[in-house]
């Protein structure tokens, strides 16, 4: 994700970075000022005007569906932004939950059970690693230890699922053992359910695309509306269309291509989430709550 001050607009004006829109659409924008020069050329040169004053009336047609097109396009951009802003909140709750999970087994582990506080010191990050990898289709295998693991198959299973499972028969091994009180093993189960809870709303969001034929109807729209806007603006604008029409193509594109980039938030795009770097947070946050006693007890 770009990390970027909103108050700067010089930068944001003058320079041209790795997504921005301009970039991606300039041979479409040149396509199309060389299209709208060429029916200048023969509106101006070859037509009687008097013959096809009809040919005036078409931007009649275009300030309707101006406003059609308009509408489309903020729906478009806020569905994609709510999707985008769905997947942050998500990743909060996540490290939110990751942070209190770890206070809850801080303050009920005993300072030198080190080996229960190592497990979870391990597992409570490695939901949100194994989340990360399963939202970027990475399915690499953690640096986990096979004889106490051995179950855990990140290549052929559900990473998360396999993470909370986990976690779940720890908590029932030690309320079996003793070490947790039926009050206690309550209080612990809304941060297990929580991890299912936010992992199902990301899958949600990365498995349930823009519908394709309201995505598709939106590009062919912004394509016909352009291509037909030179005809009936060049008696009235002349040459000046060549420069006029790309212009307008470059900013109802560019309303898509930013929908498109951020309606899916876990991906590699400057635009993206930061979810690497949350989940590197959450690992770090953990270990300190988790590791606080072991430090002041030597």
């Amino acid at each position: 994700m770009k990390i970027y001050n909103s108050r700067e607009w010089l930068s944001a004006v003058t320079k041209i970075h790795q997504s921005d829109t301009f970039r991606k659409l300039i041979p479409y924008i040149i396509l199309m000022g060389c299209y709208a020069f060429v029916v200048a050329y023969i509106e101006l040169n070859y037509i009687n005007l008097r013959e096809k004053s009809w040919l005036k009336e078409i931007t009649t047609v275009h300030s309707l569906l101006g406003f059609v097109i308009s509408m489309l396009l903020v729906f478009r951009t806020n569905s994609a932004y709510d999707r985008w802003w769905e997947g942050r909140k998500q990743w909060g709750t996540l490290t939110n939950i990751s942070r209190t999970f770890a206070m809850k087994m801080d303050s009920i582990l005993p300072s030198d059970d080190h080996e229960n506080r190592d497990f979870f010191q391990t597992m409570i990050p490695m939901f949100s690693k194994s989340l990360f990898s399963f939202l970027r289709s990475d399915y690499s295998t953690f640096m986990l230890d096979e004889d106490r693991f051995e179950s855990f198959d990140l290549q052929s299973k559900h990473g998360p699922n396999q993470v909370n499972r986990l976690m779940y028969n720890k908590i029932n091994e030690l309320h079996q053992n003793g070490l947790l009180t039926g009050d206690q093993l309550i209080v612990l189960d809304k941060e297990l359910t929580d991890f299912n809870n936010v992992c199902g709303a990301c899958e949600r969001i990365k498995n349930t695309p823009i519908p394709y034929s309201y995505s598709s109807f939106i590009k062919k729209f912004i394509v016909l509306y352009v291509v037909t806007l030179p005809i009936g603006l060049v008696f009235s604008m002349g040459y000046f269309v060549a420069i006029a029409v790309p212009f307008i193509f470059y900013v109802l594109a560019s309303l898509e291509l930013i929908a498109e980039s951020i309606e899916e938030p876990f991906g590699t795009d400057s635009d993206d989430l930061p979810i690497e770097q949350i989940t590197l947070n959450i690992e770090k946050h953990v270990g300190e709550i988790l590791n606080e006693r072991h430090i002041m007890a030597q």
